[in-house]
């Protein structure tokens, strides 16, 4: 029950000091709110973002019915940001969660078994590692063809070493605490030693970096869309709608502005609540 109680009370301390950061806290708001909206699109009304209407190509933003204007092929943009918020979202938290499962089991899985194990697991993420990480998602896309769930997926293997090798680090830095060393003079199991003292104690780190990293993914997976690898016609989705906005930069800038300054605002307010969660789980930090 103390261990609980004490638990309890170093979360509230964790959400007070993460409360205090006004930018990060306005940040989560944001990225809430854009969530939110993109996740109600079928119920708010929108025009449908894949009808086609060459009557209205092209409309300037402000145009009659059509807020932010229309693409090309005359469908509206301000619908296709919505409902492309629900791709490009999804693409870069789902890449981030199956990297970061994948990584962590082996990181975790490295650090704590060591000696041979630890040198060959590492070795083979040292070799993951020497590609450059957008020439491997491509190279994987390649393997497996265009496609959103492919990019999901190729986007989330060259993401595993980033958190194998975090969870590695982080479970040596905890294997050397006092504690750890005293559950282990105590009797305690191996077993017990890694869920209940170093699991417990590395999330920390793993999860800053899970969400700085969601807005990597997001432009990752926005590149892969924009070079024809991810999302495929005519579907809405920000990297898409950057793509073919580009041949209409001097006609109609619209095209690539709006999804441009979204992907931007959220990968910032991304950057913004990582900062901020980095500072308020550490408590060697004392900033408010």
């Amino acid at each position: 029950m103390n261990e609980l109680k004490r638990g309890r009370e170093g979360w509230r301390r964790v959400i007070w000091r993460f409360s205090r950061d006004r930018i990060a806290l306005a940040s989560l708001v944001f990225l809430f709110c854009i969530i939110t909206v993109s996740l109600l699109a079928p119920v708010l009304g929108l025009p449908d973002p894949t009808r086609i209407d060459l009557t209205k190509r092209l409309s300037p933003p402000g145009t009659p019915g059509h807020p932010l204007g229309t693409d090309e092929f005359g469908r509206d943009c301000l619908s296709r940001l919505v409902w492309g918020g629900r791709v490009s979202i999804s693409v870069g938290f789902f890449a981030v969660l199956a990297a970061m499962a994948a990584g962590v089991l082996i990181g975790v899985f490295s650090g704590f078994m060591g000696g041979w194990w630890d040198l060959l697991i590492m070795r083979f993420i040292d070799v993951l590692m020497a590609f450059p990480y957008i020439l491997l998602a491509i190279a994987i896309i390649a393997a497996l063809g265009p496609g959103l769930v492919n990019t999901m997926v190729a986007l989330a293997i060259a993401d595993i070493p980033y958190y194998a090798r975090i969870a590695r680090g982080s479970v040596l830095a905890i294997m050397e605490k006092e504690f750890v060393q005293a559950a282990r003079a105590l009797g305690a199991s191996p077993t017990r030693v890694l869920f209940r003292h170093v699991m417990l104690n590395m999330f920390a780190p793993v999860i800053v970096a899970a969400t700085l990293d969601v807005g990597w993914m997001i432009m990752a997976g926005a590149g892969m869309s924009f070079l024809g690898l991810g999302a495929q016609p005519p579907t809405a989705e920000w990297g898409l709608m950057l793509s073919y906005g580009s041949k209409y930069l001097r006609t109609a800038p619209h095209l690539s502005v709006f999804p441009g300054l979204v992907i931007s605002s959220v990968v910032l307010a991304l950057n913004f609540v990582g900062d901020g969660l980095r500072d308020a789980l550490d408590p060697k930090i004392q900033r408010y």
